[in-house]
């Protein structure tokens, strides 16, 4: 059975930091391209970052480059999302999906996705 979770959400002030976490059963991440995704109440979903089978990473949007970190541990079959100088506007459910074979922002061309964590900043 194929499955990826994330985890690590959870309520969080302005300023402060949450690592995600998106672990993989079933199957080996290593043959895949990892996504970040989030979607806020009423917004469309965007994409956050990617990281490639070789370890590179991208960044989609100005406005969360220098905040967030995307990393695997192909070891642990896991792919991790650090959020730091968090603000209210990046709350929202955030989904981690895998693509053969490259990253891309297109979220029809992912394989596989998690369900989601809720990330809410707030005061």
């Amino acid at each position: 059975q194929l499955q990826l979770v994330e985890s690590g959400g959870g309520l969080v002030q302005p300023g402060g930091s949450l690592r995600l976490s998106c672990g993989a059963s079933g199957f080996t991440l290593d043959y895949y391209a990892i996504g970040w995704f989030r979607q806020a109440p009423g917004k469309e979903r965007e994409a956050v970052s990617c990281i490639s089978r070789s370890g590179v990473s991208i960044d989609y949007a100005d406005s969360m480059k220098g905040r967030f970190t995307i990393s695997r541990d192909n070891a642990k079959n896991t792919v991790y999302l650090q959020m730091n100088s968090l603000k209210p506007e990046d709350s929202a459910i955030y989904s981690c999906a895998v693509r053969l074979y490259a990253c891309s922002r297109r979220i029809s061309e992912y394989d596989y996705w998690g369900q989601g964590t809720q990330v809410t900043v707030s005061s």
